[in-house]
């Protein structure tokens, strides 16, 4: 059976890194999108923070155009890809999912995460701040998440992937819920 290259998407606080890390416990080799800006910020020496993001990210979508977060990963996943299925967690513009369809074709599938806006805002809100080195966990206060959402559909064409996704995972409930919801998908595409 041929390997599988999966994007994950969804909006912040969906749910996008449960199921990513539930992918990577599968034996899927993990790539996220965004450790290329963590990675940035901190080669610059600066604090890793929303807005230090914000700026690397539109530095290089200024530099490379709306799709530099999929150019500037299809090594790793390419390298990956040769020997094992691949989770890329966090495709977030329209034209980052063009380049990537393109290039995988019949290969890629993308899997959606979504929560209601007040859920995830919530989650946010009460996200527990882990000290991992790649900064994926940290609390985003209410009206910091709205204005998150708002940029990121309007500025970033975050929708797109979303309402193209292969298959969606409503997670309102327990993590057990959203596996289950993993399992039907992966027996889906493993058929």
């Amino acid at each position: 059976m041929a390997n599988k290259i999966i994007f994950v998407v969804g909006m912040a606080g969906s749910g996008k890194s449960i199921v990513s890390d539930e992918l990577a416990k599968k034996g899927f080799a993990y790539v996220r999108f965004g450790q290329i800006n963590i990675d940035e910020i901190k080669k610059r020496e600066l604090e890793v923070n929303e807005t230090n993001e914000k700026m690397v990210r539109e530095e290089l979508r200024k530099k490379y155009g709306m799709g530099a977060l999929a150019t500037l990963n299809i090594q790793k996943f390419d390298e990956f890809f040769k020997n094992s299925n691949v989770v890329g967690d966090g495709l977030y513009s329209w034209t980052e999912y063009k380049i990537l369809k393109e290039k995988y074709g019949e290969e890629m599938y993308v899997l959606a995460v979504y929560a209601p806006p007040e859920l995830r805002y919530e989650r946010l809100e009460n996200r527990e701040v882990k000290n991992d080195a790649d900064s994926r966990f940290r609390s985003i206060p209410k009206e910091k998440s709205k204005s998150r959402d708002y940029s990121e559909i309007e500025d970033i064409e975050k929708g797109g992937p979303i309402a193209m996704a292969d298959f969606t995972i409503i997670n309102t409930g327990a993590v057990e819920d959203v596996k289950i919801q993993l399992n039907k998908f992966l027996a889906e595409i493993n058929k």
